[in-house]
């Protein structure tokens, strides 16, 4: 099992940060485009290849995010239509997500088996995510996941803080 983590930069403002080991090495780093249409995050190694791309879709009735991993789509994320609470969905092929991905606590399953878990660290400054990896062929998939699903939390909260003034 390896142990990877998320730390984002609360005053960044082109959206950089960078997933750690357990030694605090750098092994990915993630770029938001600043200032862009459509919004997109680049997933690269640590030679600064990329390895993977989150992109907000443009023309698209709710809020919709594709995940390519390797140049590839590999998820979907997307807004459901809801009235009381904002509800997502995510597609996969052969990957479930189950817990309060929300709250950023969850698990993921490939066919039945736990192949990662994400936890968010409580108490830190800016958002921290522990992410373990339990099939390390699928490790640039969840990296993949988890800076999506935390794409989608912010858009979440910059919508609803938006709709709020």
């Amino acid at each position: 099992m390896r142990e990877l983590f998320i730390k984002q930069k609360v005053f960044s403002l082109k959206e950089k940060f960078t997933v750690k080991d357990a030694e605090q090495n750098d092994v990915y780093y993630v770029e938001g485009s600043f200032m862009k249409i459509p919004k997109s995050f680049t997933i690269m190694n640590a030679a600064r290849e990329e390895i993977g791309l989150v992109t907000k879709k443009v023309f698209s009735f709710l809020p919709k995010f594709s995940v390519e991993v390797d140049g590839h789509e590999v998820i979907t994320i997307k807004k459901e239509l809801s009235f009381l609470k904002a509800r997502y969905s995510i597609e996969a092929a052969g990957i479930d997500v189950r817990g309060n991905w929300w709250d950023m606590d969850f698990q993921i399953f490939q066919r039945g088996e736990v192949i990662g878990e994400v936890s968010k660290k409580w108490f830190t400054w800016g958002d921290s995510y522990k992410v373990q990896i339990m099939k390390e062929e699928m490790e640039k998939t969840l990296i993949a996941l988890v800076v999506a699903i935390d794409c989608v939390k912010a858009d979440q909260a910059a919508t609803s803080s938006a709709s709020t003034t």
